[in-house]
């Protein structure tokens, strides 16, 4: 995936289990039962448009033009789907841990997304910050700082609470991302 954007990289990374079960459904239908309720989940979490695509996939259409009136995340996901039927090569390893490098900027694009009105950004990100708030240490107040940025605090001081060096680089890093997506 070194060739793709690292915004997209971060989205087919935070949804690498999905991508990868969908491919392996596609090529072993007695998977299709396992699929079924993350599907069902999705579909019911606002996703429907990523849903229907995702089962015009499974029913065999691999065109391109799948992607047509998709949202940007749901386009790069399916495009992943796409891409691993090809060449399994591609596909992301759903047990691999995102790269810190790239979580400021995916997660800042999330953050400026929800903040403007995208219902399915603010689903996800309300989704990784209630998960990051349930892990322990950094991770689970980097989770709540992540809350108050789509809420609109910007106070360094307060999201930065109690966090290590990493953590406070983090959010600083998140929050000069944000400033550069309100710049365009």
């Amino acid at each position: 995936m070194p060739t793709l954007p690292e915004k997209d990289q971060q989205i087919i990374q935070a949804h690498a289990q999905l991508i990868v079960a969908v491919v392996k459904a596609c090529q072993n239908r007695d998977l299709l039962p396992q699929l079924e309720p993350i599907l069902e989940s999705a579909r019911q979490n606002g996703w429907e448009d990523l849903v229907k695509i995702i089962r015009a996939i499974l029913k065999g259409n691999r065109e391109t033009g799948l992607v047509a009136g998709l949202d940007e995340e749901d386009t790069v996901i399916i495009q992943a789907i796409l891409r691993g039927l090809q060449d399994a090569a591609t596909l992301p390893d759903p047990m691999a841990a995102s790269d810190p490098t790239m979580a400021a900027p995916g997660l800042a694009h999330m953050i400026h997304a929800a903040e403007t009105g995208d219902a399915n950004a603010l689903q996800l990100i309300a989704t990784i910050a209630e998960q990051m708030t349930r892990t322990p240490g950094d991770m689970g107040r980097l989770g709540k700082a992540v809350s108050r940025m789509v809420h609109g605090e910007r106070n360094t001081d307060r999201l930065c609470e109690g966090m290590d060096a990493r953590g406070e680089k983090l959010v600083l890093d998140i929050l000069e991302e944000l400033n550069k997506l309100r710049v365009h």
